[in-house]
């Protein structure tokens, strides 16, 4: 999670400030015209509320299976698109039998669709939860949107959620305004890592790719960014942090 931050008062710069003032980034404010957020695990930790669901769907389809074993695997699919998360933990977890022989009864054709219909409930029920979804914001990434938007940047939201969940994490959130394009799942054919999402954004807000810069958790976001034209900063969180240890994908210098 970003910890403190200030916006300099120098027409000439932006000057963004992680972790107390620990560590900071500068960029000249004439190559920034818009920012563009990630959500969940950006915004809100809904990531983690995700891999919950993910878990407590794979232990009622296959009761023997240890819940928190499910959340630790989720890590590796952060950022990912529902079916490629559900038909990842589907093959890596033997849920093939427990899945198929429900599918007649969810109207779908395979196991992945199964195990995403048995999650979504479980996960719509925790959206549900107004005090859950506010207990799990980012309150200095929220204000950062809030400073950046005083300050005349153009700013978007490029999500992997699909539009429903986002437009309900949104008004928990009191951020339904917050953004002037909103992107999810839903608007492209291709989801993160292809840049699609990203270039999506900024051509709605009028801005050039190179204009913008993307705020993100996962590798998998951030290599959207990058192939994207886009510049960069990783917020990690607990579930995307030992991702970032791991690879070279972006300089250390941009990863909080």
């Amino acid at each position: 999670m970003i910890g403190e931050r200030s916006l300099s008062g120098d027409p000439y710069g932006i000057i963004v400030t992680f972790g107390g003032g620990s560590r900071s980034w500068v960029e000249t404010a004439s190559l920034i015209r818009a920012f563009v957020f990630d959500l969940d695990g950006t915004l809100v930790e809904t990531e983690e509320l995700k891999a919950l669901s993910y878990a407590r769907a794979a232990v009622e389809l296959r009761p023997d299976l240890d819940e928190a074993e499910v959340v630790e695997a989720f890590k590796d699919f952060v950022g990912r698109s529902r079916q490629e998360v559900a038909a990842g933990l589907v093959r890596r977890f033997g849920l093939e039998e427990a899945t198929r022989s429900r599918m007649a009864g969810f109207g779908v054709n395979t196991p992945w669709q199964v195990y995403i219909r048995v999650r979504l409930q479980i996960y719509d029920a925790l959206l549900s939860d107004r005090e859950l979804i506010l207990s799990h914001r980012y309150p200095h990434n929220i204000a950062l949107l809030h400073e950046l938007r005083g300050a005349g940047y153009r700013t978007g939201l490029a999500t992997m959620s699909h539009t429903e969940q986002t437009r309900r994490v949104l008004f928990i959130l009191g951020l339904m305004d917050a953004f002037e394009v909103v992107a999810t799942r839903d608007d492209v054919e291709h989801g993160k890592p292809d840049p699609e999402i990203d270039l999506l954004v900024a051509r709605e807000l009028g801005v050039e790719p190179e204009d913008c810069l993307v705020i993100e958790d996962s590798p998998t976001g951030i290599a959207a960014a990058l192939a994207a034209g886009m510049d960069v900063i990783a917020v990690t969180t607990e579930l995307t942090r030992q991702k970032f240890r791991d690879t070279d994908l972006l300089d250390r210098s941009r990863v909080v």
